[in-house]
């Protein structure tokens, strides 16, 4: 299931036609991959990522642990950050790309603790969607806490 969704973001047409890309599933899985970017995949970034699926989608709880876990196994088979980025942008429109930025902060502060490993992917994934950070969007590590 995952190798034909890739594919089809990487633009590679099985014989028979596919549905559109599913937006939800890629954003979920960068989701998912920005709260994994320091190696600690809390409880807080988990339950961030559900309250936005569920916001996002009009899911209910349970509806959106199991989006959220569908979009884990996504998360683990797409490719590096930049080419997954990429793809995803082809997909998704740009003021959607811009929420989906915002919600990766809100789940990469989830934790209370910005990490250089998710600030760096933040940064990757804002240069990838062509979205210039705001100035001061990201409050400074010793303050946040």
């Amino acid at each position: 299931m995952f190798t034909e969704f890739l594919n089809r973001l990487r633009g590679i047409r099985p014989e028979t036609p596919l549905p559109p890309l599913d937006a939800r599933l890629a954003s979920g899985a960068l989701l998912v991959r920005i709260a994994k970017a320091d190696s600690q995949y809390v409880f807080e970034e988990i339950a961030m990522i559900d309250r936005i699926l569920a916001r996002a989608h009009g899911l209910n709880p349970v509806e959106a642990a199991k989006l959220r876990a569908t979009c884990e196994k996504l998360e683990a088979q797409a490719p590096d950050t930049g080419t997954f980025t990429g793809m995803v942008q082809n997909g998704v429109a740009q003021a959607a790309r811009a929420e989906l930025v915002e919600a990766m902060r809100q789940v990469a502060l989830a934790d209370r603790a910005l990490n250089p490993e998710e600030e760096a992917l933040l940064a990757e994934i804002d240069a990838a969607f062509g979205i210039a950070p705001e100035a001061g969007s990201l409050p400074d590590q010793e303050g946040g806490r």
